[in-house]
This record gives C-alpha cells, sequence and structure tokens, in this order.
C-alpha cells in the first residue's frame, strides 16, 4: 500500500502521537483503536508503521507497533540503545551519590551507559583522571564537554551515532545547552519539530526524540535530583556494579555481602584502588537503604 510508512514515535501528548519518518518530516498521528483493546500503549521511541490519512498536512494513523529491544518506566521510552548521563565538572558539583543510583537503574535493566561531564573549561588536573579511574573499571566510558567552548562535541556525536540515546542528568549542568548544540546543524528537521508540536524552553516537561542524524535519535528527558533506590535483593545488588563482579569471586563466603565478612574479594580490591572508594562507600549506602526497607 502507498500509504504505508515507516517511523518512530518521537513525542506523545494527549492521545496524539508525533512520528518521524526519515525523509519525509513530522506525522501527527492517533494509534488504531486494537490497541487500547489489546491493553497496548504506544511509547516514545515505538518504531511504528503508520499509514497516511493526509499526506499534504502529514497526519497519519500508527497500525502497527514493532517489537520493542528495551523498554524503561522512568522515563516512558522504547528501544533505547544506550543513556548518557550528564554532570558538570563544578558549577555545581559532581553528585557521585546521584551518579551511581543512575548508573545502577540502568544496570538494572541493562541499558549501556556514556558518561559526560560537562563544563570541562572548569576543569582541574586531577579531575578527568581520578573519574576515569573510578568509572572506566566498571566500563563505563568517560567523556569531557564543554557546551560553553564547543570542546568534546566531536566524540560526543561519534558516541551517539545511528543510536536511540537517552540523555540525563541534574538541573544545572548544561544539558540543555548540549542538547542544543547538537541539534543545530539539523535545523530543518528541529524546525520541523518545532512547528508541528512546539519545543519552547518548557518542552523537558515531556520527554521527546529529537533527530540529530539519519538514524540517530536522542531524547531529551526531564532533570533529576534523586532517584529510588533500585528494586532488588540486598545480596544482589553488587551485580549492578560491574567492577564488583571479579573480585567477588574471591571472597572466602558465598553469599558475601562485601560488607563486614572477613576475607571479601571486593573490601580488598577497595584497599589496592582496583574499585573506587566513592563507588564502594555508595554501595554500601544503598546496601542498607535496601536491607532497612526489605524490613518494614
Amino acid at each position: 500500500m502507498n500509504n504505508m510508512m515507516y517511523g518512530k514515535i518521537i513525542k506523545g501528548i494527549a492521545g496524539f502521537y508525533y512520528v518521524h519518518v526519515a525523509g519525509d518530516g513530522i506525522y501527527e498521528c492517533k494509534a488504531k483503536g486494537a490497541f487500547r483493546k489489546d491493553g497496548i500503549k504506544p511509547l516514545v521511541g515505538d518504531d511504528v508503521s503508520l499509514e497516511a490519512v493526509d499526506k499534504d498536512n502529514h497526519i497519519g494513523s500508527i497500525v502497527e507497533i514493532h517489537h520493542r529491544k528495551s523498554e524503561l518506566i522512568r522515563p516512558a521510552v522504547a528501544n533505547v540503545d544506550q543513556a548518557v548521563v550528564i554532570f558538570a565538572v563544578s558549577h555545581p558539583e559532581p553528585n557521585l551519590n546521584l551518579l551511581d543510583r543512575f548508573l545502577v537503574m540502568m544496570e538494572a535493566v541493562d541499558i549501556p551507559v556514556v558518561i559526560c561531564f560537562n563544563k570541562s573549561d572548569l576543569l582541574d588536573d586531577n579531575f578527568i583522571e581520578t573519574m576515569r579511574k573510578t568509572y572506566e573499571p566498571a566500563g563505563y566510558r568517560v567523556l569531557m564537554t564543554s557546551a560553553q567552548m564547543e570542546h568534546g562535541l566531536d566524540e560526543l556525536k561519534e558516541v551517539l551515532k545511528g543510536k536511540t540515546s537517552t540523555v540525563a542528568g541534574p538541573s544545572g549542568v548544561g544539558k540543555s545547552s548540549l542538547v542544543n548544540l547538537l541539534t543545530i546543524e539539523n535545523s530543518m528537521e528541529t524546525g520541523d519539530i518545532s512547528e508541528k508540536i512546539g519545543r519552547g524552553k518548557h518542552t523537558t516537561r515531556h520527554s521527546q526524540l529529537l533527530a540529530i542524524d539519519d538514524n540517530t535519535y536522542i531524547m531529551d528527558t526531564p532533570g533529576f535530583s534523586s532517584i529510588f533506590v533500585p528494586d532488588c535483593e540486598a545480596l544482589e545488588l553488587f551485580k549492578l556494579f560491574p567492577e564488583f563482579m571479579e573480585p567477588s569471586q574471591h571472597c572466602r563466603f558465598t553469599g558475601c555481602a562485601h560488607y563486614k565478612e572477613p576475607d571479601c574479594g571486593v573490601k580488598e580490591a577497595v584497599e589496592s584502588g582496583d574499585i573506587a572508594q566513592s563507588r564502594y562507600d555508595n554501595y554500601l549506602q544503598l546496601y542498607q537503604e535496601i536491607s532497612s526497607k526489605r524490613k518494614y
């Protein structure tokens, strides 16, 4: 059928879904009633088939939602390939406890994370080395950017290319400035999005995907200041800290909590500097929170 197209939902609001069709712009769509009957709700990030109802005015109807390879609850989004979490080097100082909570949350749903420290123009010499020694042993890529000086953007674009990435970070770290720099070259696409769905200063109250290149999308999400305790058993928490896995095989006790037990491989790795003290401290805090939550 000529009117059938393939696209990605970039925003959903008040029962309307805005679908980006590569090379053809944004279609305003309603979802077929059968989805509601089957208890299926389209999500931002869904790959869909749509039928053009009015091609001239870019109005369509979503007729099929394709298989989701991933799904997040907060924010509600499908098919995210990775998360890019943005903190500032300074002003505000990075809250590593908050960062580690975010990393744990993404580990729990098996979504890779890239860590980006913005405002690198405020960098002191030890900062980048400390952050890389802290997070690269856990398998996280660490980037340094400066939205103000437009430094580090090429490396960030390379990390994003060909993927759908959710971009998260607390307020005041320059997240919006980075997002604007990434989308500025595609002013035709973002202009189209602006005209169709509006993109004022406050649109990040709703999650939306922005097309920054062919098959490359970023999701701009509202800023976060706290993250809930992960929903897992206390004794399973260490599995969400990837650098704990190998040392944990050297613990004397099966089921070691890596807390008060003697001959603990994880604690020995902290003492030798193979695991950062800040990561271990944040693990203990989360472990105690989960343990006390389970008692009530």
